[in-house]
Formats: structure tokens, C-alpha cells, sequence
């Protein structure tokens, strides 16, 4: 078994967090997706990272799916709550921190292309989402000490991923201000060796 992905992506980070976590040992292989040599289309037909191929050479991805995998396959810290009701709340945290990230990531590339071909409102959209994202996020954790109120586990891995993807390409939004319990969270992630250990290299 071994995971495809890229340094930077927010959601290889979460797979690689969570193989931490559960304590898997797993060979990295760092790809850029967008390489014309990029290895990650022999893989998954989407062309995105992480990919996490299985011994018997099948693949899986997204992010979603492989996570959910490496929790079925180790006991050990159960990132997924066992009773329906709880794991539908999770994972309803899990696609709203993905899709703030998928926001995101729209932007840095809208912003990668030459300035006259940029859309200031395609921006401007994808920030909205954002921001209503973050706020919904802030709202759902009010004064609770992890996502879902039972402790750590997967949402929490994928807010404090998004959370730290804004910090990595836009220093700048200062989110930590308006949402300060957002702000607590990521703090008291950062200090677990999985978050610690999968920060994404300096630009």
C-alpha cells in the first residue's frame, strides 16, 4: 500500500493525518498533479490527489473515501462514530470543510493564471463561499470542545486541515478574529504530532 499525493494538497494533508493517527505505516510519493509526468492519472482518471493504492494495485480516492478505509481496516483511534445519526453529523462536517477547501484551492488557481484572464467575480464567489463556509463551521462548534461534541476524530481533522490550508495560501485573511473559536481548535490541533508533522513546506 502506498499513498500518491502532494505536499500541499489539503486533503492528502488529512489522509496523511489520519494515517498517523491510526498508526499506519504507509510509503508517501510525492506527485504534482498538474506535471505533464505526474504519475497520479495512471491511478485515478480525475487526475487528483491523494490516491491510495491498495496491494493488489486497485486504487482509491477521494480524500473521503480513503479515510473511511484506514479507519475499517485499524482499531486503533476510531476516527468515525460507529451510530448512524453521529456518523451522518461527521461527515456533514467533513464536506463543508472540504468544500471551503475546494473554494480555496479554486482561487489559487484563478489567481496562477495571467492577471487580464483573471475573473475578479469568479474570485469574489469562491470567497463568499468561504466566508459563509467558516461561519457555518463557527456556528456548528459554538463553545464545544471538538466538532462533534464526542471527541476527537474525523471532523476535526478536516476543519483544522481547512483551517490551516486559508493560513498556508492566504496569510492574509485574518479569519482567526472573526471566529475565534475556529481559532481555539486549530491551536489545540497544532499541537497533536499528526498536525504537527504534516504541515505543508514553506513557499
Amino acid at each position: 500500500m502506498k499513498l500518491i499525493a502532494s505536499l500541499t494538497s489539503p486533503f492528502a494533508r488529512k489522509v496523511r493525518i489520519a494515517l498517523l493517527e491510526k498508526k499506519i505505516d504507509c510509503p508517501l510519493e510525492t506527485s504534482q498533479p498538474w506535471e505533464a509526468d505526474s504519475v497520479v492519472p495512471q491511478y485515478n482518471p480525475l487526475g487528483k490527489v491523494p490516491v491510495l493504492v491498495l496491494d493488489d494495485g486497485s486504487a482509491l480516492y477521494d480524500s473521503r473515501v480513503i479515510v473511511e478505509y484506514l479507519d475499517s481496516i485499524s482499531p486503533v483511534s476510531r476516527l468515525f462514530p460507529q451510530d448512524t445519526r453521529s456518523l451522518i453529523a461527521v461527515r456533514r462536517w467533513e464536506a463543508l470543510a472540504d468544500g471551503i477547501c475546494d473554494a480555496a484551492a479554486a482561487i489559487v488557481v484563478e489567481q496562477r493564471r495571467p492577471a487580464a484572464q483573471q475573473s475578479p467575480e469568479w474570485i469574489a464567489r469562491q470567497q463568499h463561499k468561504v466566508e459563509r463556509g467558516l461561519a457555518q463551521l463557527s456556528a456548528d462548534l459554538g463553545d464545544r470542545l471538538w466538532c462533534n461534541g464526542e471527541g476527537y476524530g474525523i471532523a476535526d481533522i478536516a476543519v483544522g486541515v481547512c483551517l490551516g490550508y486559508l493560513d498556508f495560501r492566504f496569510p492574509q485573511f485574518d479569519w482567526k478574529t472573526l471566529h475565534p473559536n475556529l481559532a481555539a481548535l486549530q491551536q489545540k490541533l497544532a499541537a497533536r504530532a499528526s498536525f504537527a508533522d504534516t504541515l505543508p513546506p514553506a513557499a
